[in-house]
């Protein structure tokens, strides 16, 4: 059995004195693990690091097998932001919550597309915004979209500013006067894209998204939340976990 593949390593976990396991998500092969014989090898050192975009090749005798890989680096996103650890968070964050939350050999075209998007455009002013909305859109890709485009009360499009945790439908501002306590905070940056997002909205919108992944993907399935979206929150002033329970530091 043989395929290659563009990949973005997602993670790299050692394996005897050498090797390396190595799970990528690749654009026609879905999330696919693999066995690197020599990790740190002259000619594979920085290979695979998570963020990276390789072209990979894997062999196995058989198809249940774990297999190999082989690489050559395409483009090294990982380097492009190891200066800045805001920007190297958001990296590590999506990589981590890709490779959790994805099945292992389904494709997924789209996400990889997405999470390719994110890393062409790392040195990008507003990452973190388009880290936010990369999230929005992942829980789409799992079946779990929120619907933003009217008012769960009103039918309205206007004035959108909240959403109900239960539901992951959109609420306005006048309409959810009574149940304000209750709702998540919608950033206006996450319909509009036109909108600014500052410091608040960002936590906002990764509360908002951390209530859904925490909802649909790690409560039901017993999980921890990645520690690397756990580091991001932090960085972005936070004390909660991905809930978004907690107040800002």
């Amino acid at each position: 059995m043989e395929w290659s593949d563009h990949g973005i390593v997602l993670t790299e976990r050692r394996h005897g004195e050498s090797g390396a396991i190595v799970s990528l998500l690749t654009a026609e092969h879905g999330r696919h693990v693999g066995r690197v014989r020599s990790a740190q090898g002259p000619r594979t050192r920085g290979i695979f690091v998570p963020g990276n975009l390789v072209m990979a090749s894997w062999r196995a005798r058989l198809d249940a097998h774990l297999g190999t890989y082989t690489a050559e680096l395409v483009t090294p996103f990982a380097a492009r932001v190891l200066d800045d650890p805001g920007r190297l968070a958001c990296l590590a964050a999506a990589c981590a919550l890709t490779d959790l939350a994805l099945p292992e050999r389904e494709p997924h075209p789209r996400a990889f597309a997405a999470l390719h998007a994110l890393m062409q455009g790392a040195l990008d002013a507003d990452w973190s915004a388009a880290y936010a909305r990369w999230e929005l859109g992942f829980l789409a890709e799992l079946g779990f979209g929120l619907d933003l485009t009217c008012c769960a009360v009103t039918g309205a499009p206007d004035d959108l500013a909240f959403v109900s945790p239960r539901t992951g439908r959109a609420v306005s501002a006048a309409a959810a006067a009574p149940w304000q306590g209750r709702l998540l905070a919608l950033p206006r940056f996450l319909i509009d894209p036109a909108a600014a997002a500052g410091a608040a909205d960002l936590r906002a919108a990764l509360a908002l998204t951390g209530h859904f992944l925490v909802a649909h993907l790690f409560a039901p399935q017993g999980r921890a939340e990645p520690a690397a979206r756990v580091r991001l929150l932090e960085r972005l002033g936070r004390l909660a976990t991905i809930s978004g329970r907690g107040e800002p530091a």
